[in-house]
């Protein structure tokens, strides 16, 4: 029996899924514009740009900021969701590069962490649970990259900092691969409220614990398995 879309996003997916592997929509095609499509779907602009985006991460289209978005294969890669940035950094190693830097960092952060801190970190929490229950994909990875770096930046390393600010777009795709797993979304969600949990009661190692089993965790509902200690 044929899958129900859960949301207009998961609607708007499917039919320009159907579109492209029906010829319609042929690939090296450009696609209607955003406005076009929009209407023709009847859903928002902000709608159809995460399914544009989950899309691109399934290797169907290619977006090109100022270009357009076009058709880039009729078949979704193996697996589900290709990893974009192979040619820089696999994805196995951006997990592995996360997860030495960010338990560390988290362990600092916790030493450091003042009370204006922690409200922030409440308010970021809340607006990834509203946008990850929305399947508001891009908001929430924009929201989990905040998350990651403001414990970073409260570390005060900036020599970890320039690294992972330097990998933004390939950060953020990491966060936002785990979140295809629908039936799972809100488990990033549970896992910062693990982290922040430390966080404010200044416990460093469990702050460190909590952000690498977040970090091995995310991969793993990525697909991504590697040993942790």
């Amino acid at each position: 029996m044929k899958n129900v879309p859960h949301t207009v996003t998961d609607a708007a997916i499917a039919t320009i899924r159907e579109r492209i592997e029906g010829g319609a929509y042929p690939v090296g095609s450009l696609l209607p514009a955003q406005r076009q499509l929009s209407e023709e779907l009847a859903i928002s602009r902000a709608s159809l740009r995460e399914a544009l985006s989950t899309l691109e991460a399934l290797g169907l289209l290619t977006i090109r900021p100022g270009k357009g978005v076009y058709v880039e294969s009729t078949q979704a890669a193996a697996g589900g969701h290709p990893w974009r940035f192979a040619s820089q950094s696999s994805l196995p190693d951006t997990y592995q590069m996360r997860f030495a830097l960010e338990g560390f960092v988290a362990r600092m952060a916790a030493l450091a962490v003042s009370d204006g801190d922690i409200d922030w970190f409440e308010e970021n929490i809340a607006a990834l649970h509203g946008a990850l229950t929305a399947a508001e994909l891009d908001e929430a990875a924009q929201l989990d990259f905040e998350f990651h770096m403001r414990i970073v930046s409260i570390a005060g390393n900036a020599a970890i900092e320039s690294i992972l600010r330097s990998s933004a777009d390939i950060m953020k795709e990491s966060q936002r691969m785990p979140f295809y797993r629908r039936e799972l979304v809100l488990t990033t969600y549970h896992e910062h409220r693990a982290i922040l949990d430390a966080l404010k009661v200044r416990d460093a190692d469990a702050a460190g614990k909590a952000i690498e089993t977040h970090i091995a965790n995310a991969a793993r509902r990525a697909g991504v398995y590697f040993p942790t200690p």
